[in-house]
């Protein structure tokens, strides 16, 4: 069978999961310095060039899975005060993600972080310096 794209074509794909964990944020002044909880959806969006034997850029099982495990079993049903290292603001979570995943997800390109359903962070891993977490 033949594959319409030639080797030199890019694609973006985009995985999104949910999941469930509480905060606080001590410096914050308003209602938001309380223990409160979201049901956050994070978009995991990787970019490269689509494979030409598989016409693919990554299977989305495999994103899903390495996403799965590396982040959603470590920040599902949990305080995020007490697994990050730094106050979890939408910002730093969203940046905490990205750096979790560059070296599982060579090709990761944007996280989108919606902490609820009309307010939302974007992180681009060309704008996140890669440090020990």
């Amino acid at each position: 069978m033949k594959y319409l794209l030639a080797p030199q074509n890019i694609a973006s794909i985009t995985k999104v999961f949910t999941f469930n964990s509480a905060h606080s944020l001590p410096n914050y002044p308003g209602h938001c310095k309380n223990v409160h909880g979201h049901t956050y959806r994070l978009e995991v969006t990787i970019r490269g060039p689509v494979n030409t034997e598989t016409g693919m850029v990554m299977d989305f099982y495999d994103l899903k899975s390495l996403v799965k495990e590396h982040i959603i079993k470590k920040l599902d049903h949990c305080y995020l005060n007490d697994v990050l290292p730094y106050i979890p603001t939408a910002e730093n979570i969203a940046i905490w993600i990205c750096r979790s995943l560059q070296n599982k997800v060579p090709t990761l390109y944007k996280i989108k972080l919606w902490e609820t359903p009309t307010s939302c962070v974007e992180v681009y891993v060309t704008d996140v310096q890669t440090s020990s977490m």
